[in-house]
């Protein structure tokens, strides 16, 4: 219990009265937006997802840095870029997510990355595949300031596990847990949360309870359970779970698979905060991996200026009218309940 209200004091800590204002305008303009099927945008970007690289060492089936299939260029995050960004939408913004595409930790300045954005006072977040948290990384990780760490843990065995993470080993990642849990001690740190994320698939379903019991036991702070997103949903995949409230699709009678989501003519994410890919392209949100719905491109133009652009703003009034038409709307869980 002292440990839960030292994290929520923890949490408050990063709110000024500046960002609660922005954050009550944003609600406020989208439920204006919604109403009036009209888009109004009051307040600057909450919620800011940057990309730190493209590459990864594993290749996970349903993603394109996996795939290594990217349509767009491919490289490494500019810290003076970063910077750049981060100035502009500090006073304001609250919550940071250093991950898109790739595996974070393999940008060669990420622990500055991280340190920069917790000296402007932002929540800081990353997730990680979790075969890079050697000593010296989780010892890393803990002093940066990370506020939370997301470890995707898919199978309480080798075999399971590496049915989705292609290439991954189970035990390095185990290990790397309890290499941070040791420096967080070591080092009397609150920081980071940290998340164990299970992406339920059908080779690993049957293990729920038993990841369950593997998260207490090696310490970590939550466990959430992930449905999958699948490219090619219609005509069924072997990582479709079985068990239908941890999936996104239902099966049809026909064969065929649908998504459950009903895919209403609303989403916060348009005017909660953006994408940025590593290069600098404003998109819309994270399902938009391969950036073929730009808004605008960071620093030719100010985030500002793309936040508030015509180009934006036309997207916004799309989605209010008919977002199941938009393509990377049509595989979406916003707004499809989440088990965990």
């Amino acid at each position: 219990m002292r440990k839960q209200l030292a994290w929520y004091v923890h949490c408050m800590r990063k709110l000024s009265m500046r960002r609660l204002l922005n954050l009550f305008k944003l609600w406020l303009s989208f439920h204006v937006s919604k109403t009036l099927s009209r888009p109004f945008v009051w307040g600057a970007p909450a919620a800011i997802a940057i990309e730190p690289t493209t590459a990864c060492n594993l290749r996970c089936p349903e993603c394109p840095s996996g795939l290594r299939q990217f349509s767009r260029p491919t490289g490494n995050l500019s810290v003076e870029l970063y910077r750049r960004m981060i100035d502009e939408v500090a006073p304001q913004a609250l919550f940071l997510t250093l991950y898109f595409q790739g595996e974070p930790y393999l940008h060669p300045h990420f622990f500055e990355l991280v340190d920069y954005a917790r000296r402007k006072g932002l929540f800081t977040i990353t997730s990680t595949n979790g075969h890079f948290l050697d000593s010296r990384r989780a010892h890393l990780t803990v002093v940066s300031g990370l506020d939370r760490l997301i470890i995707s843990i898919d199978g309480v065995t080798q075999q399971s596990y590496a049915a989705y993470r292609k290439g991954g080993k189970l035990k390095q990642v185990l290990e790397g847990i309890q290499e941070v849990i040791h420096w967080k001690k070591e080092l009397d740190s609150l920081t980071p949360e940290i998340v164990l994320q299970f992406l339920v698939v059908r080779p690993n379903e049957h293990e729920i309870p038993a990841v369950r019991q593997l998260a207490k036991e090696v310490g970590a702070d939550r466990l959430v359970l992930k449905t999958a997103q699948i490219y090619d949903f219609e005509n069924g995949s072997p990582l479709i779970p079985t068990i239908e409230r941890y999936s996104r699709y239902r099966r049809l009678p026909n064969g065929k698979y649908s998504i459950k989501n009903p895919l209403k003519n609303q989403c916060w994410r348009m005017w909660n905060g953006f994408v940025m890919t590593w290069d600098g392209r404003l998109v819309p949100c994270c399902f938009d991996k391969d950036a073929q719905h730009q808004m605008g491109q960071f620093p030719r133009q100010s985030i500002k200026d793309i936040w508030y652009s015509p180009t934006y703003q036309h997207f916004r009034q799309q989605l209010l009218h008919a977002r199941k038409n938009i393509d990377i709307c049509r595989n979406c869980s916003e707004g499809l309940k989440v088990w965990s």
